[in-house]
């Protein structure tokens, strides 16, 4: 892999606005052409995309620039996935078409990548704003608009004791795509220990937990893009907010309990998932959609059975072990 870093940009029938993205990219990369590559993977969009990518190849003929039609739309997911996957340079960041990005924030991206060579995986913190409202927007767990509250500028600290802390403050935060930076050959390996990972709502969590596993971790403390909440991909789809609480972040957190997290906080934060559950949302659905929502719940009440029980199994070891220190080797 010659060049330092993919950027990737998945989109569908929003030419408009990929057009005004590129524009953004075509000045914060320069300077960095010899390092970075550009991909566009389109959706099968019926609109002018096409087009808009061809005008852009043409600007920016001086980079790398790769362009991928799917012969049909595989769904926003898969084509995320498509993304990350396709790159062959060292990192690889994906960003929303949408995302109002700071011109300086390659600029910061390269530079940390070429300064931190275990570097696995870069957040980039961000500020919320409501579509409809305007107002500013930020998870209850933290205060002030910035929504990571981790800053690990130095990549020094404990990868996997910082992604579980911000995992732990904002599950939005950690599946926000344009504010992730991955390693690629990373990302390839979680897809093999994972290969459907892709069919759940914040497999993004699983490859930024599995990324910090397996390397440094730097999260900033300065703002580099704005995130527009209340349009999410998955929130456009029927189901996914059941989906979602019962089923795919309990999934993604097996996964990384696989991978090497603590036993204690993936199972703490199944048992935490419970206390979270939007009532509203589980009548609604059972309404809707009975059979398909007590197939959805039956196996999330005893995974969360199981998981308090595991902690109370745990807190009894620890609580001996604590009150009577070891003699050994004394």
């Amino acid at each position: 892999m010659n060049k330092l870093l993919t950027i990737a940009i998945p989109t569908f029938n929003r030419a408009e606005l990929l057009d005004k993205q590129l524009a953004w990219l075509s000045q914060a990369i320069k300077g960095f052409e010899n390092e970075c590559e550009i991909l566009v993977s389109d959706n099968c969009s019926t609109d002018n995309t096409p087009e808009t990518v061809k005008k852009w190849q043409s600007i920016l003929s001086h980079v790398v620039f790769k362009y991928n039609r799917n012969q049909e739309n595989i769904g926003v997911l898969k084509n995320v996935a498509y993304c990350l996957r396709a790159a062959t340079t060292k990192y690889v960041w994906a960003i929303g078409d949408d995302d109002p990005i700071q011109e300086r924030s390659v600029a910061y991206v390269v530079n940390k990548l070429k300064e931190h060579k275990n570097l696995s995986l870069l957040f980039l913190n961000f500020s919320g704003r409501n579509k409809i409202t305007g107002e500013p927007v930020h998870p209850p767990t933290i205060v002030g608009n910035r929504w990571f509250d981790a800053d690990s500028e130095d990549g020094c600290g404990d990868s996997k004791a910082i992604f579980a802390h911000c995992f732990d403050k904002s599950v939005g935060a950690v599946i926000f795509l344009t504010a992730t930076i991955y390693r690629t050959d990373l990302v390839k390996n979680a897809f093999q220990v994972w290969e459907d990972a892709a069919n759940n709502w914040i497999f993004l969590a699983y490859l930024a937990g599995y990324c910090a596993a397996y390397g440094s971790i730097i999260v900033t403390k300065d703002i580099f893009m704005e995130c527009v909440v209340g349009v999410s991909y998955w929130q456009k789809e029927q189901n996914s907010a059941l989906l979602m609480q019962y089923k795919h972040i309990p999934e993604v957190l097996l996964k990384l309990e696989k991978v090497g997290y603590p036993k204690q906080f993936c199972r703490r934060m199944i048992v935490k998932n419970l206390k979270e559950v939007n009532l509203r949302v589980l009548l609604g659905a059972l309404r809707r959609w009975p059979l398909f929502t007590i197939k959805t719940a039956i196996p999330f009440l005893t995974l969360i059975g199981v998981s308090a029980f595991q902690l109370m199994t745990l807190k009894s070891i620890k609580a001996p072990e604590s009150s009577h220190p070891t003699t050994q080797g004394v």
